[in-house]
């Protein structure tokens, strides 16, 4: 498949695609992106090879304030379901989460913001999408809830001393991150400026210019060649995960 359809669900006006989107239109990507809540959702996947769902300021069970949350999550649960090729970032992870039996809480440590490290876990190194990373990955925080517990069947990829779960898969083609890899300086700095329930984080956070302008070369580096993969998986270009073998029924 040389040109793979995805959904790209964009939570917040004011948290776009950004670089991404570049990124994956460059690997040969279609992109159908729908803008909450102006735009309507889908109600199958069926015309689409992969899934992409956003950021945003809403809380991922903020149901009465955002209705169309829930719609999000019905999608999400059929992405596992189906084992459709899925990327979830930040609130999106958190949806999905949600979404597949995992639990998401106000961060016990506080709003964690700015550039930062995560680092991979075990089970990243044997992952397509991740195996190819560097053990330490530049990312750009930015969220005030965690994911406190990880669905049941979540294979952990990429952890933090603050924050433990900050990229899990679920079956072989379903990924969430907790982290931004989409932003840019100036929408940085537009969060930083319009936030109150961050202020304080804001305030500690790295935040001028030229840290940001650093670190947003390096996260390109990073992460371009991830979007590119991600695409690869998408089009089946790039075989999944293998699934782990089953053991053998012993005689009785």
């Amino acid at each position: 498949m040389s040109a793979p359809r995805l959904l790209v669900i964009q939570p917040d006006p004011f948290a776009p695609l950004g670089p991404l989107g570049d990124w994956l239109t460059e690997a040969g990507a279609s992109l159908d992106l729908r803008m909450m809540p102006d735009d309507s959702l889908p109600t199958s996947l069926d015309e689409y090879e992969a899934v992409v769902v956003l950021g945003g300021g809403a809380n991922a069970e903020q149901d009465e304030k955002h209705p169309w949350l829930a719609s999000v999550r019905t999608l999400l649960t059929q992405a596992v379901e189906q084992d459709r090729t899925t990327l979830c970032v930040c609130l999106g992870a958190q949806l999905l989460a949600v979404a597949s039996g995992g639990r998401v809480t106000t961060g016990h440590d506080g709003p964690e913001v700015g550039p930062a490290l995560v680092a991979k876990k075990d089970a990243a190194w044997i992952d397509p999408l991740f195996a190819d990373l560097p053990l330490m990955q530049d990312v750009l925080q930015f969220h005030s809830d965690e994911i406190a517990q990880l669905p049941p069947s979540a294979v952990l990829l990429a952890s933090s001393p603050r924050y433990q779960h900050q990229a899990f898969r679920l079956g072989r083609r379903v990924y969430a991150i907790q982290f931004h890899i989409e932003t840019t300086p100036e929408v940085v700095r537009r969060w930083a400026a319009n936030t109150r329930s961050k202020a304080q984080a804001v305030r500690h956070a790295a935040l001028d210019d030229e840290t940001l302008t650093r670190v947003h070369a390096d996260i390109a580096e990073t992460w371009r060649p991830f979007a590119h993969r991600f695409v690869d998986l998408a089009a089946g270009r790039l075989a999944p995960v293998q699934a782990p073998p089953s053991l053998p029924i012993a005689d009785g």
